[in-house]
């Protein structure tokens, strides 16, 4: 043993002196040594090449090719690093850019495309398809996009449309729908007709994607490659749901150690970074036999996925951290299963399914499945259909210090089928609808929710529970609603509109039984399953409309203060704006820990670290620490008497 040992630590080390950086510059050429005076012409060329512990240092300019590495690093020192050069803007994308349109009539113009530029994949022939697309508005979508100047057009199902001023589309409502185009496309050609209201494309920039990704490997299990620095953009995604291969503009396919830092990412038909499934455990099957819900597809996925080796060993543990993630039409980031482990943070994501030319139970700012023990701390999540969506199997999950703003076509956080521990702690959520629940074994502390909470039953959904801190299922059950806590919360709601389901505050779980008073879990199965699991409530603020629960210990309620709560834009960041009295010193607060949170319920699991050490939840949103004897409530524990304005997040 100790002779094997020894020989992978002399190998691993003659892989380290052994490293090389490689360089690729726009004036380089793929017959060169790639070194620094001898640059490679591409990406590529490095990726094919590149071991353990080489880094390619990309340089300025623009690289229109889809890099896919072909080797792995060994472990987290021992990595293949791609990064842009420093201070040099370097761009990937999944398009071409395209000089040769005609002017056809008026402000449409109109170029036809032999069929080889685009060899086996032709985003004009594709179709927009998959399990859990629930609406296409009657029609085909097709992969491909039209981009004038950055913009990305709308794509129309007729020529006639594509020439009337206003369309008939749903597109017909948002500004830039005068921007429109329409593809024709057989054995030999496509044929494009894009309206670009009154700009001549062959003077400016004209770009049409013809790649399904930007940065994403060809094969399965490329281990730890980090990807720094990089503006990527337009690729022809398909959309990526949890039940069929997951592809997007950039992601590890399936592998371990990835880390994306530092990037623009952007303009993805689908899904921006995916780090979800592989294709063999699964493709589609729900749509296409028709023979079992797509419910009961997904519970096979994950089964299949074991015997093909999903597990910590193998699979997940990535980081994506401090990118920018925007225009994307499903998701900024997307995963079911390969993104266990893993943590996203202080990553700025907006402008997600903004176009609405179709719609899924896939859509968010973040959208993962079985999020095992991952980690999403201190992101801004803004302007987009949906913030985060954990669905099925989010056990041991910790959703922290996070802003939610703006995202009102639905809500800023959507929990479902999950059945805990999961943490959801300081974050900032000022949207419409700030929390829709639909899980159990959920812990919510220290968060400020200034807009209403809603609540969803699934008794008739069996969803997966864990050992913990593995992906080993443990057993299977319905989801019923309750073994949640709620601590230290502010809730601010300031209105009294309400939907089926919704609630102003904790007034959503004011029928639900307590530890003290629950009845014991007997009789038959369906008694069992129309039980509610007892609710611990305690230590919350409710301003505004905000309404406690009946069953809440030590709840204050100030109907006369208006907090005035507000995100406001400045020229170095975004500020949170708060009004404060003496009711937020008056909440008798707890300091909130493994021991006061106990287990979940359903998977007999302690709320705790992802090493498996108990927590203790003593730092507020900005990681300051949090004072025993005046513990503050909500997010923040500095905050003073009266206005408070706090810089939340830096440009």
């Amino acid at each position: 043993m100790k002779t094997r040992v020894l020989t992978i630590f002399i190998f691993v080390c003659s892989l380290i002196a052994q490293a090389k950086e490689y360089h690729v510059a726009k004036t380089g050429n793929d017959f060169n040594v790639g070194s620094k005076s001898a640059p490679f012409k591409t990406i590529s060329k490095a990726a094919k090449i590149a071991l353990p512990g080489d880094v390619i240092t990309v340089h300025e300019g623009i690289y229109r090719e889809r890099v896919s590495p072909f080797n792995s690093g060994v472990n987290n020192i021992n990595r293949i690093v791609y990064q842009a050069a420093e201070n040099e803007e370097v761009w990937i994308k999944g398009s071409e850019e395209i000089k040769t349109w005609k002017k056809d009539k008026g402000t449409v113009w109109k170029v036809v495309l032999n069929n080889a530029m685009f060899g086996e994949f032709n985003p004009y022939q594709e179709i927009l398809k998959g399990d859990w697309l629930t609406k296409t508005y009657g029609r085909n979508h097709h992969l491909g996009e039209v981009y004038i100047n950055g913009k990305a057009l709308y794509e129309i199902d007729s020529l006639s449309k594509v020439f009337q001023e206003k369309s008939l589309e749903r597109a017909a409502d948002i500004e830039g729908s005068k921007y429109k185009w329409y593809c024709e496309s057989n054995e030999e050609s496509t044929t494009i007709y894009a309206n670009f209201n009154g700009v001549n494309p062959n003077k400016e920039l004209a770009e049409i994607n013809v790649r399904p990704t930007v940065f994403f490997p060809k094969r399965t299990g490329i281990n730890y490659i980090t990807v720094r620095g990089f503006k990527m953009s337009q690729a022809a995604t398909q959309w990526a749901p949890p039940t069929a291969e997951q592809g997007g503009l950039i992601g590890p396919n399936w592998s371990k150690g990835w880390i994306i830092e530092d990037n623009i990412i952007s303009d993805s038909k689908c899904a921006g970074i995916v780090i979800g499934k592989e294709r063999a455990s699964g493709q589609n099957q729900w749509m296409a036999s028709k023979r079992k819900h797509g419910t009961q597809r997904e519970r096979e996925v994950v089964f299949k996925a074991l015997q093909l080796g999903w597990s910590k060993d193998m699979i997940g543990s990535h980081i994506i951290r401090n990118n920018v993630i925007k225009d994307c039409e499903q998701g900024g980031i997307i995963g079911h299963m390969g993104c266990v482990f893993s943590e996203i943070s202080n990553n700025e994501i907006y402008n997600i399914n903004v176009k609405k030319q179709f719609d899924g139970w896939e859509i968010g700012g973040i959208k993962l499945h079985a999020a095992i023990d991952v980690v999403i701390k201190n992101n801004f999540i803004h302007d987009n259909y949906r913030g985060i969506w954990l669905d099925w199997q989010a056990q041991g999950a910790q959703v922290t210090g996070n802003i939610f703003w703006n995202n009102n076509a639905s809500e800023d956080l959507f929990v479902e089928v999950n059945h805990g521990p999961m943490i959801i702690d300081n974050n900032v959520l000022l949207s419409g609808l700030s929390l829709l629940n639909a899980s159990q074994g959920t812990a919510f502390v220290n968060n400020l929710m200034a807009g209403k909470v809603q609540t969803r039953s699934a008794s008739n959904r069996f969803t997966h529970y864990h050992f913990p801190h593995s992906t080993q299922v443990m057993g299977m059950m319905t989801l019923i609603l309750g073994d949640d806590r709620f601590y230290n919360n502010i809730f601010a709601c300031n209105t009294e509109t309400l939907d089926k389901g919704q609630f102003t505050g904790l007034d959503a779980y004011s029928n639900f039984p307590t530890h003290e008073n629950q009845e014991k879990y007997s009789g038959n199965l369906n008694k069992i399953n129309s039980q509610k699991f007892p609710m611990a409530i305690d230590a919350n603020l409710h301003l505004n409309k905000a309404l406690p629960s009946n069953i809440e210990t030590n709840a204050i309620e100030n109907r006369t203060l208006n907090p005035e709560i507000s995100l406001s834009e400045e020229a170095d960041g975004y500020y949170l704006n708060i009004t404060v009295d003496e009711s937020f010193q008056n909440v008798k607060t707890k300091m909130v820990n493994t021991e006061l949170l106990g287990m979940a319920f359903q998977s007999e699991a302690p709320f705790e670290n992802k090493d498996g050490s108990p927590i203790t939840l003593n730092e507020d949103f900005f990681g300051n620490q949090r004072d025993t004897e005046s513990l503050m409530v909500g997010p923040f524990q500095n905050l003073k008497m009266g206005v408070n304005k706090i810089k939340v997040w830096s440009k």
